[in-house]
């Protein structure tokens, strides 16, 4: 049974890490000064943006392997229906967008003349 054990072990995390691999280089995000747009996808590509004076809150997470490495995920919140949670996964300076997207927030907040209203 060691040579199964080894194998499970060894050989079959390989392609799982390459796939994340690929997934990760090809996301891709675009921060303007009207919305923030994520494109994903490896064999065929999504396209979903948010609106940003939707952006209700941002979340920074870093796992143990993300910090070693310098990055982290961005987690977007919204009030948009078709995408309220945005995942920006594995990327460099986090804490650097993070920052520019609740700036940018901010001043289409100013420029719309847009509150924010939470009603529960």
């Amino acid at each position: 049974n060691f040579w199964w054990f080894a194998l499970c072990v060894l050989i079959i995390p390989i392609p799982w890490a390459v796939w994340q691999i690929l997934k990760t280089a090809n996301t891709k995000f675009n921060l303007s000064s009207q919305r923030l747009q994520l494109e994903q996808g490896v064999f065929s590509k999504s396209l979903e943006e948010i609106e940003l004076y939707r952006i209700k809150d941002t979340e920074l997470t870093r796992s143990f392997v993300q910090r070693i490495l310098g990055l982290g995920t961005v987690v977007v919140l919204s009030s948009d229906t078709t995408m309220p949670r945005m995942e920006i996964p594995s990327i460099k300076g986090p804490q650097d967008l993070r920052d520019q997207i609740r700036d940018n927030v901010e001043l289409v907040r100013k420029r719309r003349g847009v509150r924010e209203l939470d009603v529960n």
